[in-house]
This record gives C-alpha cells, sequence and structure tokens, in this order.
C-alpha cells in the first residue's frame, strides 16, 4: 500500500506538459489567430498583382516589383508607432486601428482603378501595409504571452500556421477573379493598337482588381467591430509602468536581438523575392500559361502552410534554433539547384522552398525576443520593421532579371538570404542570450 501511495505521489508531483492552448482566453485567441490568416491574404495577391501591373500597365519587372517596395515600406515606417501606441494603450487598440487601416487600404483599390493611375494603386498598397504593421506588431508577442510560458514558441508556430492558409486563400482567390487568363501576343498587341482597342484592354485588366480587395476590406472591417466588442485580457507587463517600459537603447545589449532583426531583413526578402517571380518563374522554365503558374503558387503555398504545422511539432523534439538553422541549409542546396537546372525539376526545388522557409519568420522572431524584458514591444516592432527586406530585395531580384534576361539568376538573392540565416540559427540566436532556446524561449518571452 505505503509502494502505492509514493507512486501515486510521485505522478501527481511530476509537472504537467504546458498548455497550448490559454485557458479561459479562447475567444480572444481565436479573433487573433484568425488576423494571421487575413493578412496572409493581401501579402501574397501581391504576388498576384506583380504579374497582373505588368499587363495592364505594361510596366518592366523592376517597376512591377515596386509593389512590394509600397507594400513593405508601410510595415517599416509604421512598425514603431504601433509599438508606442500598444505600449501606451495595450494591445487591442493596435488591432482595432490596423483593422481599419487595412481596410481603407482596400478600398482605395476601387478610384484608383477608375483614375488608372499605378501610382495610386502603389498609395493604396502602403496604407494597407501600414494596418498589418499594427496587426503584425501586436499579434506576435499577444500570442507568445497569452497562455503558459513553456508552450509560447509552439502557441506562435500554431497561429502563424494560419498565414498560409490566408495566402493559399488571396493566390487562388487571384488567379481566378484577377487574372484574366489573356495573354496576348506582341502581334496581338500591335494588332490590337492599330484597331484602337488596346487602351480599353488595358483599363478592363486593371479593373479586375478591384472586387477581391472591396470583398477583403468590408471582412477587415467587420473584424474591427469584433474586436471591440470584445473583452481582451491584460497581458502581462502590457501596462507596464513608466519606469518599466523599456527603452530603446537598451536593445543594443542583446546580440542575439541585433542579429535577429538583419535576420529577419533577409528571411522576408528571401520569401517576398522567391514568391514574387515565382509565376514568372514557372512560365519561362516550362512555358506554362498564368493561371497555371497560379496554381503553382497555390500549391507552393499549400506546401508553406504544411511546413508551419510540421515545425510546430518538430519543436516538441528539436531545438528551435537547430531546427531553423537545418531548414536554412536545406534552402541554399534547392535554390542552388533552382538557379542551375531551369525546367521542371528547377521548377520542383524552389516549389519545395516554401515548406522549408515555413518556421523561419516565427522561430527568427521568438529567439529574437528571448530574454528582453520589459524591451520587448520595441523590440517586436523593430523585428516587424525588418519585413522592409521584402521591400529592398525584391525590386534587387527583378534588376537582376533584366540583366541576365532570366528570372532564375535572380533567385541567387534569396540564396544568400538563407546563408545568413542559417549563421543566426546556428550561432547568432545564441550570442549573449545564455540560455537554451528550447527550454527557456517560452518563459524569457513573458519575464
Amino acid at each position: 500500500m505505503r509502494s502505492n501511495s509514493v507512486e501515486q505521489t510521485k505522478i501527481e508531483s511530476e509537472p504537467k506538459p504546458a498548455s497550448l492552448f490559454p485557458a479561459g482566453q479562447l475567444l480572444p485567441f481565436f479573433l487573433v489567430t484568425a488576423l494571421f490568416f487575413l493578412w496572409g491574404v493581401p501579402n501574397n495577391l501581391n504576388d498576384i498583382l506583380i504579374r497582373q501591373f505588368m499587363k495592364s500597365f505594361a510596366i518592366s519587372r523592376f517597376e512591377a516589383g515596386l509593389v512590394q517596395s509600397a507594400f513593405y515600406m508601410g510595415y517599416f515606417l509604421f512598425a514603431m508607432p504601433a509599438a508606442f501606441l500598444m505600449r501606451r494603450l495595450g494591445y487591442k487598440p493596435g488591432f482595432v486601428v490596423g483593422l481599419l487601416l487595412f481596410g481603407l487600404g482596400a478600398f482605395l483599390f476601387w478610384p484608383a482603378a477608375i483614375l488608372g493611375k499605378y501610382a495610386f494603386f502603389l498609395i493604396a498598397l502602403f496604407v494597407i501595409a501600414s494596418g498589418l504593421s499594427f496587426l503584425e506588431t501586436a499579434s506576435n508577442p499577444f500570442i507568445a504571452q497569452l497562455g503558459d510560458a513553456e508552450s509560447s514558441a509552439r502557441r506562435l508556430n500554431f497561429s502563424q500556421a494560419f498565414n498560409p492558409l490566408g495566402s493559399i486563400s488571396g493566390v487562388l482567390a487571384g488567379t481566378l477573379f484577377i487574372f484574366s487568363g489573356v495573354e496576348p501576343s506582341g502581334q496581338q498587341i500591335a494588332s490590337m493598337k492599330t484597331q484602337q482597342l488596346y487602351d480599353a484592354y488595358l483599363r478592363s485588366e486593371t479593373l479586375r482588381v478591384v472586387k477581391p480587395y472591396v470583398v477583403l476590406g468590408t471582412v477587415a472591417m467587420f473584424w474591427a467591430l469584433l474586436i471591440w466588442k470584445t473583452k481582451f485580457p491584460t497581458i502581462q507587463n502590457e501596462h507596464e509602468a513608466l519606469g518599466d517600459r523599456g527603452h530603446l537603447l537598451e536593445l543594443f545589449r542583446y546580440p542575439h536581438f541585433l542579429l535577429a532583426v538583419v535576420a529577419q531583413f533577409m528571411y522576408v526578402g528571401a520569401q517576398v523575392g522567391t514568391w514574387s517571380y515565382f509565376i514568372q518563374y514557372v512560365q519561362e522554365s516550362t512555358h506554362q500559361p498564368e493561371r497555371v503558374a497560379g496554381y503553382f503558387l497555390t500549391g507552393t503555398l499549400a506546401a508553406f502552410g504544411i511546413g508551419r504545422f510540421t515545425s510546430a511539432y518538430l519543436m516538441r523534439f528539436i531545438a528551435p534554433n537547430k531546427l531553423l538553422g537545418a531548414y536554412a541549409v536545406v534552402n541554399v542546396m534547392l535554390i542552388a539547384f533552382g538557379v542551375l537546372h531551369e525546367g521542371w525539376a528547377g521548377l520542383w526545388a524552389v516549389f519545395l522552398t516554401s515548406f522549408f522557409m515555413s518556421l523561419m519568420f516565427p522561430t527568427i522572431f521568438a529567439l529574437g525576443l528571448k530574454g528582453l524584458g520589459p524591451n520587448t514591444k520595441i523590440g517586436s516592432s523593430l523585428i516587424v520593421m525588418a519585413i522592409v527586406g521584402g521591400a529592398v530585395l525584391t525590386p534587387l531580384m527583378g534588376l537582376i532579371a533584366e540583366a541576365y534576361q532570366s528570372i532564375a539568376p535572380a533567385y541567387l538573392v534569396p540564396l544568400v538570404a538563407y546563408v545568413f540565416v542559417a549563421g543566426y540559427a546556428f550561432v547568432g540566436s545564441k550570442a549573449g542570450s545564455g540560455t537554451n532556446p528550447r527550454m527557456c524561449i517560452g518563459a524569457e518571452l513573458t519575464k
């Protein structure tokens, strides 16, 4: 009897596995997790817009790449204001402001299409991204800190796993409702110009972008109302005392954080550049029509989503930094193959990179925020600002593609980015952190 009693006491004293979902806060968790899905839609509709605007405005790859520049400059310029707003008022107002800006930018597509000016579309995209900057700056630390500290990295990867589902939905909707499937040859364009039909064709192609964005804006406004009406919990350190809000200069004491900002810049540039020109890579390598290429883009985003859920599971057994490094090394090899072997084999190599890039954003984010304490919100905003990598590396890829008259050499840019990410994972993420990322990543986020 005594033996059974001792064994029972031992079992009861053993620590229970950290819960992935926050007890009693499932509704706020659901509403914020849905935001990861929602902002994935416009992020990857940009990949459709690049191809569409090349047709509807008859512009070069570099000029079309400015879609990403305008978009990610919005992230860059508004991440810090978002952090200061939330430091003063909390996460909930950040969500609401972000959704209102998101909706406004989406509605601006209507007048931009009527005026038929490419620059106005860039302004609308900038406004959308400004709103998304608020959402990302708030959502990542909110989810990480909502619930058990030990499961924060897994929880963030779980919520982030819904982001590619939004990306898939955006690309699929764009492929079906924005791409007309009409791709006139040079001879046909000359004929339309002779018959004075070319301007009408360009205008009809431009107007095709309006309906998806009006629907998107309506959903964003509705979600803002839902969040505003829902009671949200007060996150630890959300309303810090004036002397405990953290200071920007203190972040320079954390080498692992500073390197995380650079790693995120490189990763986002690689991700955005890979997807932005993937349709063109498919068309150049396999000579498929734009809609088929759009379905391939949808497929690679599906691989991204599967990778997110898979990595969230694997992190139960493998340290996040080691898994990140291994995935980055695999992507270096896949991209190298895609550059050297254009065609169906190269296409599938580039296709598979989405699976292995899937864990990179949330893992770099979590590793970078580890141990920042009251500086977590400011640190979060700086990592979000690093998303500007998409604005820098994407046009660079366009310039390389124009210089070589081929999109394949441009993929050397993502290759270099993944080399840096691998270095950060294996070495940089440990610089000055002094902790085991697998055991302490969640606990440190909420200190």
